[in-house]
C-alpha cells in the first residue's frame, strides 16, 4: 500500500492510499475513521480525487457521518 498524499481539512485528517488498483480515501477524526474505495479506472489522475474531497455535498456527508459515529460510540460506551 502506497501513501499518495496526506492532508487535513477542518479537524479531519485525510490520507489517500493507492493499493490493489484502487485509491483509498481515509478520513480520520479522533478515534473514528471512514474509508472510501475508488477504482483507479474511475479517475484520470490524482487531481480527480481532490475534486471528490472538495465536493461540498460529499464533505458535508463525511462530517455528518462522523457526528453520528461519535454519538453511536458515546451511546454504547455509556452502557458499559
Amino acid at each position: 500500500m502506497r501513501v499518495v498524499r496526506e492532508l487535513s481539512k477542518e479537524d479531519i485528517k485525510i490520507t489517500i492510499f493507492n493499493w490493489n488498483s484502487k485509491y483509498l480515501l481515509k478520513f480520520e477524526q479522533g478515534m473514528i475513521e471512514q474509508t472510501y474505495k475508488v477504482s483507479e479506472f474511475d479517475v484520470i489522475s490524482d487531481e480527480d480525487l481532490d475534486a471528490v474531497i472538495q465536493d461540498s455535498d460529499f464533505w458535508e456527508g463525511v462530517k455528518k457521518r462522523f457526528d453520528q459515529m461519535h454519538q453511536d460510540l458515546r451511546n454504547v460506551m455509556i452502557k458499559i
